[in-house]
């Protein structure tokens, strides 16, 4: 594996990586997306293990960041929808089973 804590149970990782599929931009304090304090705070992780994931998406390739100071994060579903099914993270991310969507959106 090329990473070598991700399995199908990375919680923190499929946390952050559906945290940013479904980001509304109500969600963000800016247009180009959403901070790692912003996203550490509204999954409740630790800033230092939200950082780790996004480093994984960003090495992906499906997530692209802006600026320098704040970073500013964003999902990138044309890359996102060009993966290798096979892919581990794919796969993570596509595990719908153990997801609630009351968290994203409201009916």
């Amino acid at each position: 594996m090329l990473y070598d804590n991700i399995s199908d149970e990375d919680k923190d990782l499929k946390s952050v990586g559906l945290e940013l599929m479904f980001l509304t931009p109500e969600k963000c304090s800016n247009d180009d997306g959403i901070t790692a304090v912003e996203l550490s705070k509204s999954l409740n992780l630790p800033l230092e293990v939200v950082k780790k994931k996004l480093k994984i998406l960003l090495d992906k390739n499906i997530v692209r960041v802006r600026g320098i100071n704040p970073k500013l994060w964003k999902f990138d579903e044309y890359n996102f929808q060009r993966m290798d099914e096979d892919d581990e993270v794919f796969r993570l991310l596509c595990s719908f089973d153990d997801v609630d969507f009351d968290r994203y959106f409201s009916y």
